[in-house]
């Protein structure tokens, strides 16, 4: 009786464990599969931070990471390829007018004072000093309706000079130097790296274009599908939490940093040593996309007319 009574208990525990532990081991978490876009460019870093150093799975992320070239085209490719992609205010807002449900959804790089990443660079010895000069002539950009080439318009209108009298040719930044040196072009739109070779090959800066729309201004950003995002905060939240602790790694271990994104752009050891890390910062209100949207009517290369309350989801 004795020995059956104890077999009777040891039933009865294993009954009660797997009733405990099979609800425990259902709940565990799932990481949610995301797929993201990226420009192989220093600006994409804390991406990157993130997902090597394990803070996307940190965050519950399951992030795929792949490359893309044009900025301007991927807009369209959110909701079906991706969940994120790399954006800016002109290529968000035109969009928007062409009627896709898209929507900003985490900051990524902003254009300040103190740190600025992008020059408008002439040739020491081309004689253009000032916007008055460059009226009538020809700058390389690395997209005709981009963000730098707008602030640039503005830049120049701003400074008295139509911006219609000037001309705009779309070259690669790789390949802008080359171009100014052969005097092909009169002026380059540059981004780090490239403005840091620039300048050490004598060239000189006129302005810091984007600083013409404001001390700090938000430059390149995340985007997603409008109806996933509204559906997918919490994922969204984490995307953010992932990016924030990516950005602190990044000032706390810059040696490291430098060493991941050499990695993702292929760029020489010397050149990912000299290029500084632009300002990096997650936070995006709608005021930052309505100064771009207003800039961009002030230059007319935009007319629609859009609330910018409804293309910024947090």
């Amino acid at each position: 009786m004795k020995l059956r009574s104890l077999k009777s208990v040891a039933v009865g525990l294993g009954i009660m464990l797997a009733t405990v532990v099979a609800p425990v081991q259902a709940q565990a978490p799932k990481s949610i599969a995301v797929r993201a876009a990226y420009i192989p460019v220093v600006t994409w870093l804390p991406a990157w931070v993130a997902k090597e150093k394990g803070l996307f799975a940190k965050h519950g992320l399951d992030v795929t990471l792949t490359v893309a070239q044009n900025l301007s085209l991927l807009p369209g490719t959110v909701g079906r390829q991706f969940e994120f992609v790399p954006s800016t205010a002109p290529d968000l807002l035109k969009a928007v007018a062409s009627g896709l449900d898209v929507v900003a959804v985490s900051g990524e790089v902003f254009e300040t004072e103190d740190n600025a990443s992008t020059h408008l660079m002439v040739a020491k010895d081309s004689g253009i000093t000032s916007a008055k000069d460059l009226s009538g002539k020809l700058i390389a950009t690395p997209t005709i309706g981009g963000v730098i080439h707008v602030a640039t318009l503005y830049w120049l209108k701003k400074n008295g000079v139509d911006p219609a009298s000037v001309r705009a040719v779309e070259v690669p930044f790789p390949n802008m130097a080359d171009q100014l040196k052969a005097k092909r072009v009169d002026a380059v739109e540059a981004l780090e790296p490239f403005v840091g070779a620039l300048k050490a090959a004598g060239n000189v800066s006129l302005t810091a274009p984007l600083l013409s729309a404001g001390k700090d201004v938000i430059f390149p950003f995340w985007i997603s599908s409008g109806e996933w995002a509204r559906a997918n905060k919490g994922t969204i939240k984490a995307w953010k939490e992932s990016l924030d602790d990516a950005i602190a790694f990044i000032k706390q271990n810059p040696d490291e940093a430098r060493s991941i994104m050499a990695q993702y752009t292929k760029l020489p050891e010397a050149v990912v040593k000299a290029t500084p890390f632009p300002t990096y910062r997650t936070a995006i209100t709608a005021k930052d996309i309505e100064l771009w949207a207003n800039v961009m009517r002030d230059v007319g290369q935009f007319a629609a007319t859009v609330d910018p309350q409804k293309l910024v989801v947090q």
